[in-house]
């Protein structure tokens, strides 16, 4: 009798195994492209980067949805995009982000979509960057979107990780990708940043009040991460009213008013409230104004970090730097330590339109 029982409850157990759903997996569609593609990584959340990150043993992880080219440098017309970044080893890593350290620039070009291998290539290589003191890393980017929960993942490694972002001339931002933006420390755009409805693959809703439901959760998620990182919740808004059949472009005063270009508020006011610890108010309000008129005078397209330098140095005697009181924070005490977004060169933005282009959509995970 105890056999008999047994043996039942050892079939019901692999029943259950047998009859268990495989994850979810969220697409990023390209309309353009034809048919929806799936984005195939499943996400690395177990991994606990901040625990692998700091050896040289890292977890099977893979850029199976684009691709990634590293630069040492800022002129990607005169430069292109770099060496293409085959593994994501520690080790690949490492060889390939050798050649910047002396430099202390990493531009990291990747063309693909948002998915667990690339929240893996943005930590892995800020990871190897802090390791070798490189200060300024850029992602150059070109999306049309993918993972919405990787998005909020990767952003939010991003914002501690201090990236700047572009999305330059002739690439774009749609979608999932837009959520990137929002981590990065400054952004600089060029190119066209879209916005549209999200929607859940293998979803089982039959009406609206079901369909809603099933993105309630992932809408409170996006709000929140939208306002950790100092941009406006409306993005939010935009990724539930917006038919994913279309793509609404944002205009170059959307994204600012939007909280997605330019420096991050949020950043800004961290980094402001350390300084004024370390050296006093008055010491960060000069600096505040070194800062503006480095923006207004010093950054335009295509100048070399070394100019940007040597007219940061030429504003200086203007706000009483250097400054004995704290000579490590003046704003150019290191060549390497100017503020983010002027450290990588900055580009204007030309207006944007505001419909068109090509279509992008995402899924949510359940």
């Amino acid at each position: 009798m105890l056999k008999n029982g047994l043996l039942l409850l050892f079939l019901l157990l692999a029943a259950c195994q047998k009859a268990a759903e495989p994850a979810p997996v969220t697409l990023g569609d390209d309309a353009s492209n034809g048919a929806a593609k799936p984005v195939a990584s499943q996400p690395l959340a177990d991994m606990a980067p901040g625990d692998y990150l700091k050896t040289t043993y890292w977890p099977n992880a893979e850029l199976d949805a684009g691709t990634a080219w590293i630069s040492c440098g800022y002129d990607y017309l005169q430069d292109g995009d770099g060496e293409k970044l085959d593994a994501l080893t520690f080790f690949a890593v490492v060889d390939a982000l050798t050649p910047c350290q002396p430099q202390g620039v990493v531009r990291l070009r990747y063309d693909g979509k948002i998915n667990a291998g690339f929240t893996a290539l943005v930590q892995r290589v800020a990871a190897v960057a802090d390791r070798m003191e490189i200060p300024v890393r850029i992602l150059d980017i070109k999306s049309s979107g993918g993972h919405v929960e990787e998005a909020i993942r990767a952003g939010d490694s991003m914002a501690e990780q201090r990236w700047a972002i572009w999305v330059r001339d002739g690439s774009y931002c749609h979608s999932s990708c837009v959520l990137i933006l929002a981590g990065g420390d400054t952004r600089s755009i060029t190119g066209d940043v879209g916005i549209h409805r999200l929607f859940r693959d293998q979803s089982k809703a039959t009406s609206r009040a079901e369909l809603s439901a099933e993105l309630r959760d992932v809408s409170g998620q996006v709000r929140d991460y939208l306002v950790r990182n100092g941009a406006d919740v409306r993005i939010a808004d935009l990724m539930m009213t917006v038919a994913n059949r279309r793509l609404r472009l944002l205009s170059e005063a959307e994204l600012r008013e939007y909280g997605l270009s330019g420096s991050n508020a949020v950043q800004d006011d961290l980094d402001r409230i350390r300084l004024t610890r370390r050296c006093g108010e008055d010491f960060a309000r000069r600096r505040d104004a070194w800062l503006r008129a480095f923006e207004n005078e010093c950054l335009e397209p295509g100048k070399a970090f070394e100019v940007l330098d040597e007219c940061g140095r030429a504003l200086e005697p203007r706000f009483g730097f250097p400054d004995a009181k704290c000579p490590s924070d003046n704003p150019t005490a290191d060549r390497r330590g100017l503020p983010t977004g002027t450290a990588a060169h900055v580009m204007l933005m030309p207006p944007l339109k505001l419909e068109g282009g090509s279509q992008s959509a995402d899924v949510v995970k359940k």
